[in-house]
């Protein structure tokens, strides 16, 4: 055949038996052939890698926060405002770099006072490289962290509490 919308389809076995013969015998024929992943292209966009890995990153004990002071104050209130994203502050302090099969990705945190930073970046970087690459299949290059802050026990939130006026 010729015809242009029949020129991509898999081939089948063609038979002269009647619907009614045929109904009987099992069929041995197998459609599509070879491995499902080389049927089509996956992307995945930069934010969806933010995501992933901003929850991950928060997953982990000593991390107080993720961004600058300056950049969660600003989250702060724009997630307070009506109609507001809540989607941005999951990946507030997140930079990805996503490539066809790679990512590499920089964190900003705020770790609690007390803890060693050293071990929650370590910590951080486990779980984000376990996370994004569970879901994602993509390999992680490299996670940079840098601590922009540390909290301290009696010090308040940059973050406002309660309504705007």
């Amino acid at each position: 055949m010729t015809d242009t919308g029949q020129r991509n389809r898999p081939q089948e076995t063609l038979s002269k038996e009647s619907p009614d013969e045929a109904v009987g015998k099992s069929s041995t024929t197998k459609r599509g052939g070879g491995d499902p992943a080389g049927r089509g292209r996956t992307t995945i966009a930069d934010g969806v890698v933010e995501k992933i890995a901003g929850l991950a990153a928060r997953d982990v004990d000593g991390v107080h926060a993720m961004g600058g002071g300056l950049a969660r104050t600003f989250g702060a209130v724009r997630d307070r405002v009506p109609g507001g994203s809540s989607s941005k502050s999951v990946s507030r302090g997140v930079k990805a770099e996503v490539g066809e099969v790679q990512t590499a990705l920089d964190l900003e945190i705020v770790v609690e006072y007390g803890v060693s930073i050293a071990d929650v970046a370590r910590d951080v970087r486990e779980n984000v490289i376990g996370a994004v690459e569970r879901m994602t299949g993509l390999e992680v290059v490299e996670v940079n962290i840098a601590v922009s802050d540390v909290k301290l026990p009696d010090e308040e939130d940059d973050e406002p509490q309660g309504r705007l006026q």
